[in-house]
């Protein structure tokens, strides 16, 4: 097991990068990792080789966080994200601060996400995906992988970098990854450690809906919707929408995604399945 290197600075990344023409791969976290980047980060070897590049930047991106959001209390164990890069043999740790970052202040010039921004979560959080995608555009541009993989958990992420990098003529490939579960269903996410142990014994219940509506699409839309309406119990539901693959509204067949959002005390989550509508 040997550590990856760490740049601390633009600098630094670019020396580190500089060592190699092989093909390289990002993984973009916000850091406290858990088994899903782990994922994301075997992924990302499969398609580079034991004689590629990649990269993992931990960057807790004060954009993407609204007023009252948990962007102060947002886990950040450093050490043990390093030791779990170690252990996934990842050859270069991005981790500036924000004044490496942002050097210049909050931007002025942001990515605007378009109308599927302000919907689904954009429409809970306002800017968020207007502070996604500006923080991807940058580290995108500062780590020049041949691909960055982000994990389908955060669909309307995925969806929404997908279709930057295609209309801005990014030349990245975007690789989406499944999501990692627990035993009982629950997607992994960092903030599932906020939860109360009342709490998480309730979590699990935004996978059965969708699973229970996934298994309902032979009756169409209708039916898909009303399956998975009736398993949430126990949280605070925000939406439950069923959408076409790339997020268009009111799919009627073929690939599909069913989403839901929802908050179990104070901590909110958010899942997704795809469906196959006949």
């Amino acid at each position: 097991m040997t550590d990856p290197i760490v740049a601390r600075t633009r600098d630094e990344l670019a020396e580190a990068l500089s060592r190699g023409e092989n093909e390289s791969a990002v993984v973009m976290t916000m850091g406290a990792l858990h088994a899903g980047h782990r994922a994301l980060i075997r992924a990302a070897r499969d398609l580079v080789g034991t004689g590629g590049v990649v990269l993992v930047t931990i960057f807790v991106n004060p954009l993407q966080f609204g007023p009252g959001e948990d962007f102060d209390r947002y886990p950040r164990p450093f050490g043990a994200d390093l030791a779990a890069c170690a252990e996934e043999g990842v050859d270069v740790v991005f981790a500036p601060a924000t004044e490496e970052l942002y050097p210049y202040g909050e931007p002025q010039v942001t990515v605007a996400p378009g109308p599927l921004g302000g919907q689904l979560e954009g429409a809970v959080r306002p800017g968020h995906f207007a502070g996604v995608l500006t923080v991807v555009a940058k580290l995108l541009n500062l780590t020049v992988p041949s691909y960055a993989l982000f994990g389908e958990k955060d669909y309307q992420q995925l969806v929404l970098v997908g279709r930057m990098v295609a209309d801005l003529e990014l030349p990245y490939e975007i690789v989406g990854v499944p999501t990692v579960r627990e035993a009982d269903g629950l997607a992994l996410s960092s903030r599932n450690r906020y939860l109360s142990a009342d709490e998480r014994a309730a979590a699990p219940v935004l996978a059965r809906a969708l699973e229970a509506g996934a298994a309902a699409a032979a009756g169409g839309p209708g039916a898909v919707l009303a399956a998975a309406r009736s398993e949430l119990s126990g949280v605070d539901l925000d939406y439950l929408e069923l959408r076409s693959a790339d997020l268009a509204p009111d799919p009627v067949s073929g690939p599909a995604r069913l989403l839901v959002a929802a908050r179990a005390g104070t901590t909110r989550l958010i899942d997704n399945i795809d469906v196959d509508l006949p």
